[in-house]
């Protein structure tokens, strides 16, 4: 399975994205699934994650009121809504997924280890 995220763009502070994940196959079967981003220079940041089997979902302390994340099935697609961007929130987003880790595990330390990651998708945020 690869996945893909899409929907970043070039936007002013303030301003709202909504990003997506897709899969080459079904992803939603997941343990959990969230996002990750890289800004220049730096190492990968967990943003946000949702556990599959019962919907709990953590969110980096940095996004906490402005991003949430969610699914839907029906689309096998994960997003993340991002209001209130700020632009220290540049970054190229990927989306990662695990079959047995949950959702402790979505910061950067881990990411590589995650089994489920694919392409990721710039988001610009200046004026």
């Amino acid at each position: 399975v690869q996945l893909q995220a899409s929907g970043g763009g070039l936007v002013q502070p303030g301003g709202s994205l909504r990003l997506a994940c897709t899969g080459s196959a079904f992803i939603l079967d997941q343990k959990s699934i969230g996002w990750f981003r890289q800004a220049p220079g730096k190492e990968h940041e967990g943003v946000s994650c949702i556990r599959l089997d019962d919907g709990t979902t953590t969110y980096a302390d940095s996004v906490k009121g402005r991003f949430t994340i969610s699914t839907d099935n029906s689309k096998n697609t994960v997003y993340l809504q991002m209001n209130n961007l700020k632009p220290e929130d540049t970054a190229v987003y990927y989306c990662a997924a695990d079959s047995g880790l949950g959702c402790g595990y979505y910061t950067g330390r881990f990411y590589e280890h995650l089994q489920i990651k694919g392409q990721g998708t710039q988001v610009t945020v200046s004026s």
